[in-house]
């Protein structure tokens, strides 16, 4: 089956997606197919999706080390270097098959190649199925400062092959599940009540509970594709979720957290701060907290944590000026861009969240 997201991006998914692939191949006029893998995809994934394609063209493998810590422009010129050497040109097209790092730095690494190549997605993990494959933001780490370098190019396609997440150790899977609780609390009640209680879900369940949170994304950034008004919404928990993350990341004792780990504290802060600034019923905060730790385990945060972590939020790509912006919630399923907090508020909602 397929469908079109974003106005330009064919979504495969299903049982005829490889089919739906290799003819959406013969019609264009590529010279030639590079896959990017990681060290993990390469061994995990890629002896399941190369049999898959039918297709004469030459394909070049390159592989990069996961992880993280390897989203940078270091990684990026070994790419574009070993592109150049294998020969691809302005008609090559670039498979990512990874994660979200994967499909981040590959959809740089095509939106940049002589100008831009075309490129598509096959997103192995539940976040880069639910959040980072599709969109069209790409991206690379400036040192521990997440996604600083980047541009906006959407993907020819996004390839859905649930059959990766088997692959997946569980604390990347539930790393995914952040952003698909984030969905439900910017646009939808329904569907963050449905999350609410995942105790029974089955692969099937899951599949149409991944497809559900592509539609929301996709209805969002169709709409506003440069990220000016409401595509916004989409960052809700991620100003304090990429200061903590980046936090962990760095050289201290603190303990490296996940995307979705760090995301998901940052909803549970951001939904203290929607109760202090925005007048969210404190017992909705008290549910999206109860309901975020049962899948996310709690993290301790000192004072000096807190006070770096506030310091990292001056290099978060929403600010304006000096101000902080911030997407809060005036509803479950109701969100607000742009809002400023102080700093008192800020340490309020990690109290809240440490209680």
């Amino acid at each position: 089956m397929q469908m079109l997201i974003g106005n330009h991006t064919k979504l495969f998914y299903g049982d005829h997606a490889y089919a739906e692939l290799n003819m959406w191949l013969t019609k264009n006029t590529f010279a030639n197919i590079f896959i990017l893998v990681d060290s993990n995809t390469q061994a995990y994934c890629l002896p399941h999706f190369l049999p898959q394609l039918a297709t004469s063209l030459p394909i070049e493998v390159i592989e990069i080390e996961a992880g993280e810590e390897n989203k940078t422009i270091e990684t990026c010129t070994g790419i574009w270097e070993t592109l150049s050497e294998l020969g691809a040109k302005r008609n090559s097209l670039l498979m990512n098959l990874g994660g979200g790092m994967t499909t981040d730095i590959g959809g740089f690494i095509a939106s940049t190649y002589q100008r831009g190549i075309s490129f598509i997605n096959i997103p192995t993990s539940l976040l880069g199925m639910v959040d980072a494959s599709a969109g069209g933001k790409t991206g690379v780490n400036l040192n521990t400062l997440k996604n600083q370098v980047g541009s906006f190019k959407m993907p020819e396609i996004v390839l859905l092959d649930i059959n990766y997440l088997e692959t997946l150790p569980q604390r990347e899977l539930k790393s995914g599940l952040a952003e698909m609780y984030k969905h439900g609390l910017i646009t939808s009640k329904n569907y963050w009540k449905e999350l609410s209680d995942l105790s029974q879900l089955s692969l099937a369940d899951l599949e149409n509970l991944i497809l559900t949170s592509i539609n929301i994304k996709d209805e969002v950034v169709t709409k506003d594709i440069y990220e000016n008004g409401l595509r916004k919404i989409l960052n809700f928990g991620h100003t304090l979720g990429h200061a903590i993350e980046s936090y962990s990341h760095q050289d201290n004792q603190f303990k490296n957290l996940t995307h979705g780990e760090a995301i998901a504290i940052g909803m549970v802060l951001e939904s203290h701060l929607s109760y202090s600034e925005l007048d969210l019923p404190h017992k909705k905060v008290e549910e999206i907290k109860k309901v975020l730790l049962q899948t996310f385990e709690k993290v301790h945060f000192t004072e000096k944590d807190i006070a770096e972590i506030i310091q990292l939020l001056q290099y978060d790509k929403k600010n304006n000026s000096s101000a902080v912006n911030f997407v809060l919630l005036e509803d479950i399923g109701q969100a607000k861009i742009d809002i400023h907090v102080s700093e008192k508020q800020i340490i309020e909602a990690f109290r809240f969240y440490l209680a």
